[in-house]
């Protein structure tokens, strides 16, 4: 998961601030962790003490009200009410990592999944790219080589992930659905050569930056086997002690590199 979260982070500063290149430091001096990384650990501080993923969302919204939360999400926070808001927002993928590592049988992976989105993305979309995401970190932990990953996505959620970076980078616009940016993550993966490269191309297409970042990253964490330890670190040190000690904890528990 923490693959994720320093896609996030690395992001942050792009999301308003698009470039097209791969050639950026990764970590500046107002690189921050946002709202993906906030409740990407509430999913697995959810998965950890078996808690309702609405209601979590909920309390970490009150947490970290600041962390640049989507005006649907934030509007459903701030409310009474535990219902769903049909939303198929990129939200729901950007926040799923943690059920990929945790699960060990498709079917839960699935399950959960959806769960996860459905706390507030209750729309097929909404609760498509959740899965999708969740499943290629499944089928990446399980050795699964990247055509094979490509192809079970597209025949399972029928994204097409036929169309190079190349093609997507020139003409690629900001879109926060997820039909319009989990296919261009999950291609940032498949480009990719390492862990590094796939955050670096996921930034370059521009679009919603730490978002594509964070779900690419996390695919690539559990692909590579691993984050660099150099990203690895300075990603935690950007997370305040309580997301920190959350994060340290999935690892352990489910023996995460």
């Amino acid at each position: 998961m923490l693959g994720a979260i320093a896609g996030d982070i690395i992001g942050s500063v792009y999301e308003w601030d698009n470039i097209k290149t791969t050639e950026f430091p990764l970590f500046q001096k107002h690189s921050r962790f946002t709202d993906d990384s906030v409740l990407s650990v509430a999913v697995a501080d959810s998965i950890l003490n078996d808690k309702s993923f609405a209601e979590i969302y909920k309390h970490y919204y009150t947490l970290y009200p600041h962390a640049g939360y989507g005006g649907r999400f934030t509007q459903w926070a701030r409310s009474e009410s535990l219902e769903p808001y049909n939303s198929f927002g990129n939200g729901s993928a950007m926040r799923v990592a943690p059920i990929g590592f945790a699960c060990d049988d498709w079917e839960q992976v699935l399950l959960m999944a959806e769960s996860s989105a459905k706390a507030t993305h209750n729309h097929p979309e909404g609760i498509k790219g959740a899965q999708a995401v969740a499943g290629a970190i499944f089928l990446a932990r399980q050795g699964e080589n990247k055509s094979s990953i490509k192809k079970f996505i597209q025949k399972k959620f029928h994204y097409n992930l036929e169309q190079s970076l190349s093609n997507i980078r020139p003409h690629y616009k900001f879109d926060v659905t997820c039909q319009g940016s989990v296919p261009q993550a999950i291609r940032a993966f498949l480009e990719s050569e390492n862990y590094e490269d796939a955050i670096r191309k996921a930034i370059s297409i521009g679009g919603d930056s730490d978002t594509i970042a964070c779900i690419s990253g996390g695919i690539a964490h559990a692909f590579y086997g691993g984050v660099p330890p150099a990203i690895s670190k300075q990603a935690l040190a950007i997370l305040d002690e309580r997301l920190r000690n959350i994060v340290l904890t999935f690892n352990q528990t489910f023996s995460l590199k």
